[in-house]
Order: structure tokens, then sequence, then C-alpha cells
């Protein structure tokens, strides 16, 4: 079996001038993955259930296991010093680093350290997301510039889902690639290779009881689904599961579109440009699949602040064209 590491290796091997400082940040996330694969295991024995009383900046209540790996996540890229900045959704402001070795890093990393945590007390699998850009700033403490570029300038992308079996999904720029964690080896290792969206697909995912917040071109492409047409495959199935990186993979494997749309209430919608929507847009592109705003390519989105909020309707490539005909035909 082909652990993490050396699956990287093997890809640096074919990047001219390749130093093997981005190997070492993925396996510094790898890291931060496993501390945090332990305590979700253990979530019921230990006291890592439940909130801690204190609010993000979004306003949203954080758990207990949101402020844990927030922390293992800053930890493990410092002590690695490849990353000279982050951005995480539990933080206000950009994250930097006191060490000179840090300030030497060359990438930045947006995350979310925990996505779907109020869905830890019922058991429900939930991840971490992550996206890797290189700094635009020559050296010193990573800056506000250098986390303010949109998708397309991203090096790479992945998330980890915690569930019946913990899976790391990251991609490069090579196709996407999963590893599964072995707890009696401590490794990742390859299991899913070149995972690829199916151009078509019968599942989609939306909060359908925000169904009457919704736009009519929204409205519309949900009452498409449900027609009954055997060309199509349709009715289509809905799974909604409420955490982003569940949905995601759900859909990767088996054809699907996530929605999770403005709205009358969230004209923005809910869900985070940089490190929610971004990372998932690329790695979505990467397997050949869609990701939209409803209109336009999410990864051309320039952002303008930390914790901006998108739209984004993301999965198998026809249906979110589809979507996207609806959107612009009935907004």
């Amino acid at each position: 079996m082909k652990t993490l590491v050396e699956f990287i290796q093997e890809q640096q091997a074919h990047i001219p001038n390749a130093t093997g400082e981005f190997s070492r940040l993925i396996n510094d996330i790898g890291i931060a993955a496993k501390y945090i694969n332990r305590e979700v295991n253990k979530a019921g024995l230990a006291d890592i259930l439940g909130y801690e009383g204190s609010h993000n900046i979004q306003g949203e209540e954080q758990a207990k296991l949101d402020i844990f790996a927030n922390n293992h996540f800053i930890k493990a890229l410092e002590n690695g010093a490849q990353c000279c900045a982050m951005v995480s959704e539990e933080t206000e402001g950009l994250i930097t680093f006191g060490n000179s070795y840090s300030n030497r890093g060359k990438y930045v990393v947006a995350f979310d350290p925990i996505d779907g945590s109020s869905n830890v007390d019922v058991n429900v699998p939930i991840g971490s997301i992550f996206a890797i850009y290189k700094r635009k700033s020559e050296s010193g403490p990573g800056t506000i510039i250098d986390v303010l570029q949109p998708g397309n300038q991203m090096v790479a992308a992945g998330y980890v889902m915690y569930g019946m079996s913990t899976i790391l999904v990251y991609a490069a720029g090579q196709g996407v690639n999963a590893f599964t964690y072995e707890p009696s080896l401590g490794m990742f290792l390859l299991s899913h290779k070149n995972l690829r969206y199916p151009v078509d697909g019968t599942i989609y995912s939306v909060n359908e009881a925000n169904y009457i917040y919704f736009s009519e071109g929204v409205k519309r492409y949900i009452k498409y689904c449900q027609e009954d047409d055997a060309a199509t495959n349709r009715p289509f199935v809905t799974r909604y599961i409420g955490s982003l990186v569940s949905d995601f993979h759900r859909n990767l494997i088996r054809g699907g579109i996530f929605i999770y749309p403005g709205t009358k209430k969230n004209p923005n919608g809910k869900l985070r440009l940089l490190y929610e929507c971004n990372p998932m847009a690329y790695l979505a592109e990467q397997a050949g699949g869609m990701a939209t705003d409803g209109f336009r390519r999410i990864l051309d989105i320039q952002p303008e602040s930390l914790h901006q909020r998108t739209p984004i309707f993301i999965g198998s490539r026809n249906m979110v064209s589809k979507a996207g005909e609806f959107m612009e035909n009935f907004g």
C-alpha cells in the first residue's frame, strides 16, 4: 500500500525545481488530522462534545471540537514552518507566526477546522477543509494580500472526512486522490486513485426547509429535479446531511449536485468563499465537475474579505449547468 507521504514524493519527482516544502506542508496537515480523528473517535468518552459558550466571527456558537481542531491546525502548521500565514473560520483576523522559520514559508493556508460541528453530538460524519496558495509577498510575516487570492491561483486543496473511516482527499493540479487512515499503522494509505465526478447524477442536496426563501430559479430547478422523466432518470433523489464535506464526498462518488444558494434572509449564501467554497470548487474541477455561484465560476471570484460568503452550486457538470440555466432564465 502506498502512503500519503510516498505518493506526494512521487508526484513531486515530476515537478522541476521542487524543494519538498509542499510535501512537508501536506504532511503537517495530515498530522493535525490525526489528532482531530483521535478526539472525534472518543468524543463520547472525552469532554469534547457540546459547546464552549463562545462565538466565532460569524456569530456562530463554537463547539468544543471547533476550538480543539483550530488550535491543532495552527500548531501543526506553525511547527512545520512551511506556512507564513493562515485564515480560519474560527479566528477573526489573519493568523501569522512570530518565528523566523515560518516567516520564510512559501505558502498560505485557508481552512475550516471542523465543517459540520453541529452534527458531532449525533455521530454524523464531519470534516476539515483546507486551501493552499503560494504567498505573494517576498518575506516576513504573511499579509492579507497573500490570502485574498482568487481560487484560480490555488496550488492545492483538500478535505479530511471523519466518519466510519477517516479519509483525506486532496488535489494539487494532477487529479483528485483519497487516502484512508489506518489507525494501527498511524498512516494515510492510498485508497481511491484519480477520483472523477460522474458527468450526470441522480442526487440533489439542498436544505429544502429554506424553500420559501429561495429565488425563483432555485425553486424551479428543484421542481425540475422532482419531475418524472425516464430519459433523464428523473425524479432525482434528495440526500442532505448538512455537512458540506459529507454531502460533497457522497456526490463525488455517486454523482450529484450540492446547492447552498442565496436566500431572502442571506442573499450572499451562508458558506464562506476562502475556506469552504474555493477548496471544494477546486476539487470538483480537478475531478471533472463544476462549481458556480449560480452565474459565474467560483474560482474566478476575487475575495474582498477573509470571511466573505457566496452561494454555491457544485457537483456533476451537467447538473450544475442545468441549474445555471434556471438561474439565468428565472433569477
